[in-house]
């Protein structure tokens, strides 16, 4: 019943810069958690970005500094701003979510949107 989508992804020239949005179809302050993943081929998956209103907002070392993730709850929208992109920053980006009620964890994933960083 609950839907994440991704949006935005293309390919960047490096040191470029890109905003992903990942759109919820209910309001985004019943998760408990948001998340941004991504996954390139043949590597593990990669939590990129968490946010809980418990522990605030934590990046990856890899993009600390350069990512910027932010919510909109007017739009119950989650935003991945990504500045000064690297080869290796290319994956699927997916949007992850989770909430708990009465005792239980449901999760939620988007399906995924490509970036791609080459010259």
């Amino acid at each position: 019943q609950v839907q994440l989508v991704e949006s935005g992804g293309r390919l960047v020239q490096p040191g470029g810069s890109l905003t992903l949005s990942c759109a919820a179809s209910v309001s985004i302050s019943s998760f408990s958690g948001l998340d941004w993943y991504r996954q390139a081929p043949g590597q593990l998956r990669e939590l990129v970005v968490r946010f809980t209103n418990e522990d605030g907002t934590n990046y990856a070392d890899s993009v600390e500094g350069r990512f910027t993730l932010s919510r909109d709850y007017a739009k119950n929208t989650i935003n991945l701003q990504m500045n000064s992109l690297e080869p290796d920053d290319t994956a699927v980006y997916m949007c992850h979510a989770d909430a708990v009620a009465g005792g239980l964890i449901r999760d939620y994933w988007g399906q995924g949107t490509q970036v791609t960083v080459s010259s």
